[in-house]
């Protein structure tokens, strides 16, 4: 048995489109595509990190990062985990006539459909104007004797979630500041939000709904949990009693529960295999003299 909003996704172009390529974006986009959700970037806004000459506080890089680099890396990085980077700027944003969806239209003159929509440009969000009638998106300020409006920072819930279904903010507004491993945290948590909500419209109840992505060693999986039977009971264990799941339903959940668990635990092999390819990938974003020089100074050492 197949969920109504798996069939109904069928119907939209993307599961989400990601508004904004900056480390909320591509943070959020990094976790829905490694879900296996069809996920789109459109970067070609003002991105507020492209204003700062040079990071020397993001986690990681001891003596820095040029803007240019951290930029290639994180595009890098969410091309590598699925998500299409577009280099387009969103003009609108506009609900379907079912109000199940949304219609994106670019500066470009594209237009795409997508199940959710995860906003991640920190600036004014006017291509969000529109979406919602009731509640106030944008508010009032007075600047140099003028009247004007921008978005609301508060509109949106701690986890990202708005009053439009379907919508998402992942803009580094309010308590989580201006900074850029701030914002990636904030893509973050709203990326594992967005995947808890498609798993709760495609069955699963909320004390299973939950999310994780991490890797781990498998000597760590002994006997007991890497048992399917063992699994599945704790699964079980997990259901609220008053569920609704059909039998057939039930097990296809159970079973892709049990799969994913399993495919967390890596051999000492692959880790040995994944660390390589890693750095190899890192050196991509080196450049080709320093690489050089390097290893002439090793050479001579």
């Amino acid at each position: 048995m197949t969920s109504p909003e798996m069939n109904h996704a069928a119907a939209f172009d993307h599961d989400v489109v990601v508004v904004g390529g900056g480390p909320a974006g591509c943070a959020a986009g990094v976790f829905t595509a490694r879900y296996g959700l069809d996920t789109v970037v459109f970067d070609r806004g003002r991105s507020s990190i492209q204003r700062c000459a040079y990071l020397e506080n993001y986690l990681g890089f001891p003596a820095g990062i040029d803007i240019e680099t951290l930029y290639g890396l994180i595009h890098d990085h969410a091309g590598q985990a699925g998500c299409e980077i577009v280099t387009d700027l969103v003009e609108s944003l506009e609900r379907s006539e079912d109000h199940q969806g949304f219609r994106v239209r670019t500066q470009e003159g594209d237009r795409v459909t997508a199940r959710r929509v995860i906003a991640a440009t920190r600036y004014d969000g006017e291509y969000m104007r529109g979406l919602d009638d009731e509640t106030a998106m944008f508010e009032t300020f007075e600047y140099d004797g003028e009247e004007r409006e921008h978005f609301d920072k508060s509109y949106a819930e701690r986890d990202g979630t708005t009053p439009v279904d379907g919508l998402f903010v992942a803009s580094p507004y309010g308590e989580t500041g201006y900074q850029a491993s701030m914002a990636a945290g904030r893509g973050t948590r709203v990326g594992i939000t967005v995947v808890e909500a498609v798993r709760r419209a495609r069955g699963y109840p909320d004390p299973i709904a939950n999310y994780y992505d991490w890797m781990r060693r498998r000597v760590e999986l002994d006997d007991e949990r890497g048992d399917r039977e063992q699994l599945g009971e704790r699964f079980d264990e997990r259901l609220p009693d008053d569920h609704d799941l059909e039998a057939a339903r039930l097990a296809e959940l159970r079973e892709r529960e049990i799969d994913r668990r399993l495919g967390t635990y890596l051999s000492a092999d692959e880790i040995e295999r994944r660390t390589e390819r890693g750095q190899k990938r890192l050196l991509e974003h080196v450049d080709d003299d320093l690489i050089r020089q390097a290893a002439r100074e090793m050479e001579g050492e």
